[in-house]
C-alpha cells in the first residue's frame, strides 16, 4: 500500500490540523461580509472624509463593502472602545488618531481600554502636519525671530488652539517646553474661531494645519514661520522645519491609523496591512488626501505598534507638564 514519506504526512496532517481551527478557517475565507469602520469624529470633517476615501478603496480591493459609522464623545474614546471590545474577527475596525490612542491615556483619569495591549496596529494612514503661523504683521521672519521676540514679553503673547488636551494646544505646549516660552493659552471650539481671532489681532500665534492656513498666507494675512514635522512638508517644501531652526528631534503632528480588537488573528491583521500598503499607493488616494491637508503614510503593523508606544510616552509627558485634564 503507497503511503506518503513521513514529512509529507506530518505537513499534510498539520495542514488539516490548522484548517479545522476557526481563527485559521476565518483568515483563509476573510472577508466574507461587510466590514464595520468606527470613525471618533462627526461626519463631512477632514478626519471623515479621509476615513471614507480609505474604506471605498479597501473595499474594492478586498471585495467586500466598508460601513464608516460615526461615533462621537468622549475625547474619540467612544468609539476607541467600541472597537476594543467588539469580537477580534476582522469585522470591526478602528480609524484611530493621536488624540484617543497616545494623548487621553493620560489626559483622562481613567480609560475604559488600554491603546496598547487593547488593540492590534494594522497601518498607518495619513499625517496632519501642523504649521507654525503668525499675522503678516507680526516682526517675525523665523522661529529663532519669534522665539527671541517671545522671550523679551513673557506672558504677554496668546496662542489659539482648538480645545484643551488637543493637539493643536499640546504641539504648542511642547513647543513653549522646548524653546522655554511663556505664551498664554487661548482654547476655542475648533482652530477657525481661534483663526479668526488672530486675523483680528487678539492671537499672536497657532497650530494649524495646511487646509486652515494656506489661503491666508497666500493672501499675506498670515506668515509661516515652519511647520512641525520631521522633514519638511510636501506641501511647502521650502519651509524649514522647527527642528531644522535649531530644535533637533521637535515634531508634533496628527496622525491616523487603522486598527482591529486584540486578538485578531495574525493572517487577517497581515491581510489587511498589505492591501492598506496597497491602496495608500493609488494616485487618486494620495490627490485626495493632499486635497485635505494631510499626507499619506503607510507601515508594518510593527511599525505602526513602536510609534504608537513611542508617541504615548512624548504626549504623557506633554500632558503631565502642561497640567492639561480632559474638560
Amino acid at each position: 500500500m503507497f503511503r506518503l514519506p513521513a514529512p509529507v504526512r506530518i505537513g499534510f496532517f498539520a495542514a488539516i490540523f490548522l484548517a479545522s481551527l476557526p481563527w485559521v478557517a476565518k483568515a483563509q475565507n476573510y472577508p466574507s461580509k461587510p466590514i464595520r469602520l468606527l470613525v471618533p469624529y462627526s461626519s463631512g470633517g477632514g478626519t471623515d472624509i479621509m476615513a471614507r476615501a480609505a474604506a471605498q478603496k479597501l473595499s474594492e480591493s478586498l471585495g467586500q463593502p466598508i460601513v464608516v459609522e460615526n461615533r462621537l464623545g468622549a475625547g474619540g474614546n467612544i468609539a476607541a472602545e467600541a472597537v476594543a471590545k467588539a469580537a477580534p474577527d476582522g469585522y470591526t475596525l478602528l480609524f484611530g488618531a493621536t488624540g484617543p490612542l497616545a494623548i487621553n491615556p493620560t489626559l483622562y483619569a481613567k480609560l475604559p481600554f488600554d491603546p496598547v495591549k487593547d488593540f492590534a496596529p494594522i497601518g498607518l494612514v495619513g499625517t496632519l502636519p501642523l504649521f507654525l503661523v503668525v499675522p503678516a504683521s507680526h516682526p517675525a521672519q523665523s522661529v529663532k525671530d519669534f522665539i527671541a521676540f517671545s522671550k523679551a514679553r513673557p506672558g504677554q503673547l496668546n496662542y489659539a488652539s482648538a480645545g484643551v488636551g488637543g493637539t493643536t494646544h499640546l504641539a504648542m505646549e511642547l513647543f513653549k517646553a522646548t524653546a522655554g516660552l511663556d505664551i498664554v493659552h487661548v482654547p476655542y471650539k475648533g482652530t477657525t474661531a481661534g483663526m479668526a481671532d488672530m486675523l483680528a489681532g487678539n492671537i499672536q500665534v497657532m497650530f494649524d494645519g495646511w487646509v486652515g492656513t494656506a489661503p491666508q498666507v497666500r493672501t499675506g494675512k498670515l506668515r509661516y514661520l515652519g511647520v512641525a514635522t520631521s522633514k519638511r512638508s510636501s506641501f511647502a517644501t521650502e519651509l524649514p522645519t522647527v527642528a531644522e531652526q535649531g530644535f533637533p528631534g521637535f515634531e508634533a503632528s496628527v496622525w491616523y491609523g487603522l486598527l482591529a480588537p486584540a486578538g485578531t488573528p495574525r493572517d487577517i491583521v497581515n491581510k489587511l496591512s498589505v492591501e492598506l500598503a496597497k491602496v495608500m499607493a493609488l494616485p487618486e488616494l494620495r490627490e485626495r488626501f493632499a486635497s485635505l491637508g494631510m499626507e499619506p503614510l503607510t507601515g508594518t503593523p510593527e511599525q505602526f505598534a513602536n510609534f504608537m508606544r513611542t508617541e504615548t510616552v512624548k504626549w504623557a509627558k506633554v500632558v503631565r507638564d502642561s497640567g492639561a485634564k480632559a474638560e
